[in-house]
């Protein structure tokens, strides 16, 4: 990225003139503000910054993927808080057309958006050596780049993260099974290196160790945040370890395990109880019912886009520094896919 110095050469202005535009300052009037973001317009394109330092009313909203309807709920719930708020967005689904999380950003950045609220960031998901490092983003926050993450929490990174307790959501869904008479309970888990996944089956443990329960291994299977890693999940429990209930990491992972459980000729809740997290707006339409937890999605969207705009305030620096993380609780929704335990 070019110096201060040499963008106030090319300007006519000084320096410290400069860093008040680029920093969103007052006291800059509109034609020098104009002439010094003309000067950058001459100056070699840096991916990681300038484009986002400048009064667009653009923020950048990315996904991972639009496949799954959390996903869109949350863009829908961004972007009309966003609109309340004076500003328009620019969508990317950062796993379509096989470019990598980084490469929308540099794109997003090009375009001038002002800021990026990020819904499950790569850093949090993705297998190690496949996902972009912490210092990736460190580098943005050095260089002026204001982001937000959604269910993204990183402690080593100076980012604002917006999530709803993933390890409460376990434990509600597991003490639900367990308040049914339910002992064996299996986990249907998303990647092992997903971070939902992991805190969700710390709650899971918590609330069968609180009641006296083993929570062994055997009943943790993985598969992908889709119906059909849910099945081939199920399927694995239902040959070695022999659940009376599962708990899945997705409310597609828990459809694809009851379409297993009926593959097999199981009654879902009868035979094995079944329970899902996000409550997406299908849940209450199959069959039967899915039972799960739902994440709080519009207020989540409202606090991050809200804790984005005030980032972008020239005057926040002002204004005591946000906490790290702020945790929302989810809800069960118990519908009809989960009964009491089968009499034999």
């Amino acid at each position: 990225m070019p110096g201060l110095a040499e963008i106030a050469k090319i300007a006519g202005v000084s320096v410290s003139t400069v860093s008040r535009v680029l920093n969103r300052r007052a006291g800059v009037n509109e034609k020098t503000r104009q002439r010094v973001l003309a000067a950058l317009d001459d100056l070699p394109y840096s991916p990681r910054g300038l484009g986002a330092l400048r009064r667009t009313g653009v923020l950048g909203l990315l996904l991972p993927e639009l496949s799954n309807p959390v996903f869109p709920a949350f863009a829908e719930a961004l972007e009309t808080r966003a609109a309340t708020a004076g500003y328009s967005s620019l969508l990317c689904n950062t796993r379509s057309a096989g470019l990598r999380e980084e490469e929308y950003v540099r794109m997003v950045l090009a375009r001038g958006v002002e800021g990026m609220i990020f819904v499950s960031p790569a850093i949090t998901n993705a297998p190690p050596g496949e996902g972009p490092a912490a210092a990736y983003y460190t580098r943005l926050v050095a260089d002026g780049v204001r982001m937000v993450f959604i269910n993204g929490a990183t402690p080593s990174l100076d980012v604002a993260d917006i999530a709803v307790d993933e390890q409460l959501a376990g434990y509600l869904a597991t003490s639900h099974l367990i308040a049914l008479g339910h002992t064996r309970i299996g986990f249907v888990s998303g990647p092992s290196r997903a971070l939902p996944s992991r805190l969700k089956r710390a709650g899971w443990a918590a609330a069968l160790e609180e009641n006296g329960h083993l929570a062994p291994p055997e009943l943790v299977a993985h598969g992908p945040f889709e119906p059909a890693g849910g099945a081939a999940a199920l399927a694995q429990l239902l040959d070695t370890a022999a659940p009376t209930a599962v708990i899945c990491s997705s409310d597609q992972m828990a459809i694809g395990a009851m379409r297993e459980a009926a593959r097999r000729g199981l009654r879902v809740p009868a035979q094995l109880s079944v329970v899902g997290f996000d409550d997406i707006p299908f849940a209450a339409h199959c069959t039967p019912a899915l039972t799960t937890v739902a994440q709080p999605i519009s207020e989540m969207s409202a606090a991050a886009v809200d804790e984005l705009v005030q980032r972008l305030d020239p005057d926040s620096r002002r204004r005591p520094a946000a906490s790290h993380t702020r945790l929302f609780r989810p809800r069960l929704v118990v519908r009809e896919s989960s009964g009491p335990i089968p009499r034999s």
